[in-house]
């Protein structure tokens, strides 16, 4: 018998690496400080000053001092690190994160459509079937 994923420990991982999440903070807002990154991103504000000088190392963002602060600028064509998604800039991955943030996208059902107005696959969660085939209200 296996023990429980939680026992195993395998709930403690996520599918964004600390790097990630430092260039993400970076991308939605150049002017951060060292340690809003660090508490954004769950790290002590020495890591989070490592991963920004592994990034900027690495070519994905310029520092710049002003006054007391830095100004980080991210370069978007750079291409990510892992062989297998070598072919790909960091602009893509930023761009899916950063979208749906910003903005929802082009083909998102305005605010309270009714279902039947939605495009096939964009079912706002208010308004999908409940299990057992009804709808919430």
């Amino acid at each position: 018998m296996t023990a429980p994923s939680s026992a195993r420990g395998s709930d403690r991982w996520t599918f964004l690496t600390s790097h990630a999440r430092v260039l993400l903070r970076i991308a939605r807002e150049p002017d951060v400080r060292l340690r809003d990154i660090a508490a954004g991103a769950g790290i002590t504000e020495r890591a989070a000053q490592a991963i920004v000088a592994d990034l900027e190392a690495a070519g994905y963002l310029t520092r710049t001092r002003v006054g007391r602060r830095n100004h980080y600028t991210v370069d978007p064509s750079v291409g990510l690190r892992h062989p297998s998604e070598a072919d790909r800039p960091v602009g893509d991955l930023l761009q899916a994160f950063l979208r749906r943030e910003d903005a929802p996208p082009e083909d998102a059902p305005p605010e309270g459509a009714p279902v039947e107005d939605v495009p096939a696959g964009r079912i706002p969660a208010e308004a999908a079937p409940a299990p057992g085939g009804r709808t919430s209200t």
